[in-house]
């Protein structure tokens, strides 16, 4: 299946392949499109409505029986493209309010929060799904989903959940008029402990991060 028959009248678009592959064509379209820097001032809420509407598109994958591809091993997808370009034009965008704390399994107990990037949240899940995307270009309608709905458990689902999160926050805070704390130094590649949670978000204020990112306070 080329590029011209992603979207072909032949297909069902009540068929649950059809819907699947359109949510993530979207979302993949639209962050490649966000990313350009155009629009920064509707950058974050774009985010927040394109991430929300893919989780839809996984809670659909994970509420779905166990699917099985075709063929017992995967083909030879050949090199991933390349996604660094991608990733720092998000981060320069997202300069801000980049990084964030966050929680990787909220039942395993006393697990201390860590730093993370919504810029490569949103290239590895980019990643997860243009790997899909090229089985079902091709035809395999069945690999793709299997490989969606598997990376969505293993993966992007976990991983894109965390940037809602974090981009639902950003928005909150900003249209609430609560300040946000200062990041003060916080990377990722530093460890949270449990003392730090109050500090690593420091004095970035939402009008400080508010008008370059497009939002605005309730009033």
């Amino acid at each position: 299946m080329s590029d011209a028959t992603l979207h072909a009248t032949e297909q069902n678009p009540d068929d649950f392949a059809v819907q699947i592959a359109d949510q993530i064509e979207s979302f993949l379209v639209a962050v490649t499109e966000v990313a350009k820097g155009d629009e920064p001032d509707s950058a974050v809420p774009f985010l927040l409505l394109e991430v929300s509407q893919l989780l839809l598109a996984g809670g659909r994958l994970g509420a779905h029986e166990d699917i099985v591809p075709e063929e017992r091993y995967e083909p030879d997808m050949g090199p991933e493209p390349d996604v660094d370009e991608l990733r720092e034009n998000l981060a320069r965008l997202l300069d801000p309010i980049d990084v964030y704390s966050e929680v990787f399994d909220p039942y395993e107990p006393r697990k201390a929060p860590v730093p993370a990037r919504i810029s490569d949240d949103l290239t590895d899940v980019i990643t997860d799904l243009r790997h899909g995307m090229a089985h079902y270009k091709a035809g395999r309608t069945s690999e793709a989903l299997w490989w969606w709905q598997f990376s969505y458990f293993s993966n992007w689902g976990s991983t894109a959940s965390a940037a809602l999160r974090a981009l639902q926050s950003v928005v909150a805070h900003v249209r609430l008029n609560q300040p946000l704390a200062e990041l003060d130094g916080l990377d990722t590649d530093q460890g949270m402990g449990d003392e730090t949670l109050e500090v690593e978000a420091g004095k970035v204020m939402a009008e400080e991060i508010g008008s370059p990112l497009g939002m605005r306070p309730l009033t």
